[in-house]
């Protein structure tokens, strides 16, 4: 049994795609939010995940005696000091196409720049915001006719599907090429990779 913790900060809409993807397999999850109020929390308990709040300045004593395979940032809006990323393996899903649009309000920052395409990164978490190794990245056109909302719901259909794929490669050491599994804004290229 794979041991995976998740570290959340709100609403948790990334948690639930991941929990979702994995349940009936052979993977153990644990839920941390640094809000008491976090939404996460509550959608943990009703896929009847352990979960907890945790205060910023407990995270190192809350996992150091833990043993997790794999520690997984999901809207998780803290920076992590080095002696928490000691502990274990962390990544993050950030959405922008990295290195560009660092940090917060990524989709607004690519789409008010004016790119035209855009997308989704999974990378390692390193003490540098967003800049840790690139695991995987997806791309998807910003279409002229297109506003910020609708874009917005376009990354984060990316994620939901993106970031439980990639998790999953990791625990169970898979060689996996994204760049076939994921097309430019064609969900229909997704079919048949194992990700719903």
């Amino acid at each position: 049994m794979k041991k995976v913790a998740v570290l959340g900060s709100g609403n948790g809409s990334n948690f639930q795609a991941i929990a979702e993807y994995f349940q009936g397999k052979e993977v153990e999850f644990t839920c941390i939010c640094d809000k008491k109020d976090g939404y996460i929390l509550e959608r943990a308990k009703n896929l009847n995940i352990p979960a907890f709040y945790v205060p910023f300045s407990e995270t190192h004593e809350f996992l150091k005696d833990k043993s997790f395979d794999l520690i997984v940032l999901a809207g998780y809006m803290r920076i992590l000091p080095p002696k928490v990323l000691d502990l274990g393996k962390f990544i993050n899903i950030h959405p922008s196409l990295l290195p560009s649009f660092k940090g917060i309000d990524a989709i607004k920052q690519a789409y008010d720049y004016g790119v035209k395409i855009t997308g989704v990164t999974v990378h390692y978490v390193c003490e540098e915001v967003d800049a840790g190794t690139i695991i995987a990245q997806v791309s998807t056109n910003i279409e002229p006719d297109m506003n910020l909302y609708q874009l917005e719901n376009v990354i984060h259909a990316i994620e939901h599907r993106l970031y439980p794929v990639v998790i999953d490669n990791i625990l169970f050491d898979r060689v996996v090429d994204y760049s076939e599994q994921f097309a430019i804004g064609n969900k229909s290229s997704c079919e048949g990779c194992g990700c719903h």
